[in-house]
C-alpha cells in the first residue's frame, strides 16, 4: 500500500479535486476527491489518467542548450548567465519591444504567470501573448464595454437557474464548469428545468438536451439578431429591469426594427415556430446563457458574444442570480487594457491591442516576419507550445527559426522546445505549490493551494524559480536587507516576517493602506501604484520566503493573501471565516516591535501597525489552505447584490457598444446568403478543434493513456461520405487553403451534412512518432476576428478527398 494524497486536476480549467496514491515516487491510482467542496468527488477519464501527463518517456531532467550537434545538458547557472546575457544585449540593441512573454496562466498552473508578468515588466516589454487572446479575448472586451472592466467577464450562475441555453459548448465531453456532466443531466432529466443546445450538429450535449437548434454552420450571429428581434417585436423584453439597469437600450433598439427575422432564420436552416417559441421561454424563465468556442471561434465571434449579452440583458438576465454574473476569485484573470488608452501597447505591424493584457498569439508570426526595427527578436515560452497550440504551425515554425532567441520553460521535450535554443526543465503540478484562480462558483469564491505529491526528479525548478533566475541574472531584482532575509529564515509562524515585509515593500504607507483598503484585485492591480509593485514584489518573496519553503510559488501565494483587498476580506467574514480583533493583536506587542524593529531603519513604523489584524487574518486563511489540501471556500458574494459588481461610470449595464454598430448592421440576411456560398475548391466546412473525452489539449503527450481508442479522426456525415465513396476507417485526404494532411475517416450520424470535425491536441511527438494529425496546420493565422484576432476555428472552409 502507497501513501494517500490530496490534488487537484490539471489537465483542464475545473481543477477537480483528485486523490492519489505514491508508490516508489510513481502515481499508481486516481479516484475522486469527495471532499474537494467544488467537484465533490466528480472526475472525468482525463483525471484518472494524470499520471500519464506527469511521468513519461518525454520528461525533462536538466536544462540543455542547442548546438551544432543537438541538444547538450548543462548547468543552472550556465543557463541563466547566457540566457540573461544574451536577453539583456537583444534588449539594448533593439528596445525593450523586441522581447515576447508567451504563456503564464495554464489549465492546471497559474502563479507562474505572477513571475513571467513580473519579468517582461521589469524589461521594459509589455507583449504578453496568452491562451486566452486565442479563444475568448472578443468576449472580454464586450464584458469589458458593458460592465466596465475586461476582467469583471460573466460567467452563467447554473445553480440558481432553471433554465440553460447551450452555444457551441459540448459540455458532457469539454465541461468548462464544475461537475458539467452531472449538471447537464439534471438540467436535462428535471421536468421544472430546461436544456437548449444550439449546435450545429448531435453533439454529445445535444443528444441529452430538451430543445437543439440545430442551425447552418456560421449563421449564429443571423439567429442571434433574429432572437432579439423577434423579442422587441412581441414586446417582451423586461421593462422595468431595462429602466433600472440598462443604458443605451434606445440606440440599440432601432438596429433591429424591420429586421427581416424569417429572412434570417431561412438562411439559418431552422424552423421560425420553433425559435418564436424558444423566444417566449427565455422571456419568462430565469435562465443563463454558457457559451464556448462553437461562437468563440466562428465567424462574426466579437459581435454574436455583444449578440448574446444584448440578448440576455433584453431579458433582464445579467447580474442577476440565476444569469449570468460576476464572479469572486482571488486574483482576476488578466488586467484591464482599454484599446483607448494610449498607455496599452498595439502590435507593431498587424496594430491589434492588448485585451485583458494579453495580444493575440494569432499575429505574433506576422510580428516576428516583419521588417520593423523592434519586431520581436527574443521570447520565453512557459507552458506553452505554440508549434502545435495555436494556428498556422507552418507560420510559426517560420518565425520561430527567425528569432535570435527562443527560450522553452517546460516539462517535457514538446515541439516548440526542440526548435528553442535552450530548454528548462519546470517541476509539474504535482511537483510543486501551485493553484488556479478561475471563477467557476457563485456566490461562494473557491481555491486550492495544491501542493507537492511527488518530490522533483534530476534538477527541475518550479517556473517562479526559473523566471527569477532569468531576473537575477539580467540585475533586475532590487536589493534586499539582511534583515528581511533574517526574518524570512526564523518565523515560524509568518507574522513577523510578514509585517517586516510590508515595512520593506512600503515605499509611502498611506499609500498601501490606500490600496488594502480596495475593494478587491480588478481595482488595486489596476492602480499604477500597485501594479509597479508587482514588478519586484513577486521576485522579493521568491528570493526571501521562497528560500525557505523550496517554492517561489507558495511565497508569492502567501504575498497574494497578505495584501488581501477589503472586498475580499469582507466576502470571506461572509463565507464564515472569522477576522481577528485588534484587541487580540495588541496582546503580542513583543511581535509587532520585534518585526518593526528590524525595519524601522528601512521605514515609518506606525502606519504598518495598523495593518496587524489584516496581517494576522492573512496568515490565518494561508495556513487554513495549506490545512486543507482539498480546498476551500474562502468567500461569498452577496447573491442578490450583482449589481454591485459593475465598474461603470453610472454603475448600469452599458448596453450600446458604438464600435461595433456598423459591424453588427450590416450582418444580414442578404450579406449572409453571399458570404455563406460554398466555395467549389471547398465546399466543406472543418471545425478545426473537436471538443471529445479524449482530448486533452498538448497535456498528454504520452498517448497510451488512449488505450488504443480511435481518438484521432475525421468524422464526417454518411450522406457526405456516401458522395465521396468514402468508408468508415479508411485513409482520406483533408485540404484547406493552409495545407493538406491525411487523416482516418469516421463516418458518423453525429456529424451535420456540409461539415467535417478534427480534434486539437494530437500530432504530438513522442518518442520520435506523431500520434494523428496536427489540426492547426490545416488554419490559417490570417482567418481571424477583425477586432480581436482570435482564430475562426470553427468554420474552416476545405475538401475531403478519397486516397
Amino acid at each position: 500500500m502507497g501513501e494517500w494524497k490530496k490534488t487537484s486536476c490539471v489537465l483542464c480549467a475545473q481543477n477537480c479535486g483528485l486523490e492519489v496514491e505514491i508508490q516508489n515516487n510513481k502515481i499508481v491510482k486516481v479516484k475522486g476527491d469527495k471532499d474537494n467542496p467544488r467537484s465533490q468527488g466528480y472526475v472525468c477519464i482525463k483525471g484518472m489518467n494524470i499520471a500519464h501527463h506527469h511521468d513519461h518517456e518525454g520528461r525533462l531532467l536538466y536544462p540543455l542548450k542547442k548546438t551544432p550537434e543537438g541538444f547538450v545538458r548543462i548547468s543552472w547557472e550556465t543557463a541563466f548567465a547566457e540566457i540573461s546575457a544574451k536577453l539583456k544585449s537583444i534588449v539594448a540593441e533593439h528596445g525593450p519591444e523586441s522581447y515576447v512573454y508567451m504563456g503564464g496562466g495554464g489549465q492546471g498552473c497559474h502563479v507562474d504567470a505572477a513571475f513571467g508578468i513580473a519579468l517582461m515588466r521589469r524589461i521594459g516589454s509589455r507583449y504578453h501573448y496568452n491562451p486566452l487572446g486565442q479563444e475568448l479575448t472578443g468576449h472580454y472586451w464586450v464584458g469589458g464595454k458593458m460592465v466596465g472592466r475586461q476582467n469583471r467577464f460573466l460567467i452563467p450562475d447554473e445553480t440558481h437557474s432553471d433554465m440553460m441555453l447551450a452555444v457551441g459548448w459540448n459540455g458532457m465531453e469539454s465541461h468548462q464548469m464544475p461537475r458539467a456532466p452531472l449538471v447537464l443531466r439534471e438540467f436535462s432529466k428535471n421536468p421544472d428545468k430546461l436544456l437548449v443546445v444550439i449546435d450545429p450538429r448531435k453533439s454529445e450535449t445535444a443528444e441529452i438536451a430538451n430543445i437543439h437548434i440545430a442551425l447552418r454552420p456560421g449563421t449564429d450571429a443571423l439567429l442571434f439578431k433574429a432572437m432579439i428581434a423577434i423579442i422587441l417585436a412581441e414586446g417582451w423584453e423586461k421593462k422595468d429591469y431595462i429602466t433600472k439597469h440598462l443604458d443605451g437600450f434606445d440606440s440599440v433598439r432601432k438596429w433591429f426594427r424591420n429586421f427581416d427575422i424569417r429572412g434570417a432564420l431561412e438562411i439559418c436552416e431552422v424552423n421560425y415556430e420553433d425559435i418564436k417559441n424558444l423566444c417566449r421561454e427565455l422571456s419568462v424563465r430565469k435562465w443563463c446563457i454558457h457559451a464556448d468556442l462553437g461562437i468563440l471561434m466562428n465567424r462574426h465571434s466579437t459581435v454574436v458574444s455583444y449578440l448574446t449579452a444584448i440578448l440576455a440583458a433584453l431579458c433582464g438576465r445579467l447580474c442577476v442570480a440565476g444569469g449570468n454574473v460576476i464572479t469572486g476569485t482571488l486574483v482576476p484573470l488578466g488586467i484591464h487594457t482599454d484599446e483607448r488608452d494610449p498607455e496599452t501597447w498595439r502590435t507593431q505591424t498587424t496594430d491589434f491591442p492588448a485585451i485583458l493584457g494579453f495580444h493575440p498569439p494569432n499575429v505574433l508570426p506576422e510580428e516576428i516576419l516583419s521588417d520593423h526595427p523592434q519586431r520581436p527578436r527574443a521570447v520565453i515560452t512557459c507552458g506553452a507550445n505554440p508549434l502545435r497550440s495555436y494556428a498556422d504551425t507552418t507560420a510559426y515554425e517560420q518565425a520561430f527559426a527567425r528569432l535570435d532567441l527562443l527560450v522553452t520553460i517546460e516539462l517535457a521535450m514538446t515541439e516548440t522546445a526542440a526548435v528553442a535554443h535552450y530548454v528548462l526543465p519546470a517541476r509539474s503540478g504535482y511537483e510543486s505549490f501551485d493553484t488556479t484562480f478561475f471563477p467557476w462558483t457563485y456566490p461562494e469564491i473557491y481555491l486550492q493551494i495544491r501542493q507537492p505529491v511527488l518530490p522533483p526528479l534530476g534538477e527541475r525548478k518550479e517556473c517562479g524559480q526559473i523566471f527569477t533566475g532569468i531576473a537575477r541574472g539580467m540585475g533586475l531584482l532590487p536589493e534586499i536587507p539582511a534583515y528581511l532575509l533574517e526574518a524570512a529564515g526564523k518565523d515560524k509562524d509568518l507574522f513577523d516576517y510578514a509585517l517586516t515585509f510590508l515595512a520593506y515593500m512600503g515605499n509611502n504607507p498611506l499609500k498601501l493602506l490606500m490600496m488594502l483598503a480596495k475593494d478587491d484585485y480588478w481595482t488595486q492591480l489596476e492602480d499604477k501604484r500597485g501594479f509597479e509593485s508587482m514588478k519586484t514584489i513577486t521576485f522579493v518573496l521568491a528570493e526571501t520566503l521562497g528560500k525557505k519553503y523550496d517554492s517561489a510559488h507558495l511565497a508569492t501565494l502567501f504575498g497574494l493573501l497578505m495584501s488581501l483587498p477589503y472586498g475580499l476580506r469582507k466576502s470571506a467574514v461572509r463565507a464564515g471565516i472569522k477576522q481577528p480583533s485588534y484587541a487580540s493583536i495588541l496582546l503580542e506587542p513583543e511581535k509587532i516591535l520585534r518585526a518593526f524593529g528590524a525595519a524601522i531603519r528601512y521605514r515609518s513604523l506606525m502606519p504598518f501597525a495598523a495593518l496587524a489584524p489584516e496581517v494576522r487574518f492573512s496568515i490565518k486563511l494561508f495556513q487554513e489552505l495549506l490545512s486543507h489540501p482539498e480546498g476551500m471556500w474562502i468567500g461569498k458574494l452577496d447573491l442578490e447584490a450583482n449589481m454591485k459588481e459593475l465598474r461603470t461610470k453610472n454603475k448600469k449595464i452599458n448596453l450600446y457598444i458604438a464600435e461595433l454598430e456598423e459591424w453588427l448592421k450590416g450582418i444580414n440576411p442578404e450579406s449572409e446568403k453571399k458570404a455563406l456560398l460554398p466555395s467549389p475548391e471547398f465546399p466543406l466546412i472543418l471545425n478545426a478543434g473537436r471538443h471529445t473525452k479524449n482530448v486533452a489539449n498538448t497535456l498528454m503527450r504520452d498517448p497510451s493513456w488512449l488505450k488504443g481508442k480511435r481518438a484521432c479522426t475525421l468524422a464526417i456525415n454518411p450522406e457526405d461520405a456516401k458522395t465521396l465513396n468514402i468508408i468508415d476507417g479508411e485513409k482520406v485526404r483533408i485540404v484547406t487553403e493552409a495545407c493538406a494532411e491525411t487523416i482516418e475517416a469516421e463516418v458518423s450520424n453525429a456529424t451535420r451534412k456540409g461539415q467535417v470535425l478534427i480534434p486539437h491536441g494530437f500530432g504530438l511527438v513522442q518518442n520520435g512518432k506523431a500520434y494523428g494529425i496536427n489540426v492547426n496546420r490545416l488554419t490559417k493565422n490570417t482567418y481571424r476576428d477583425q477586432l480581436a484576432a482570435t482564430p475562426l476555428h470553427r468554420y474552416v472552409p476545405c475538401r475531403v478527398e478519397k486516397l
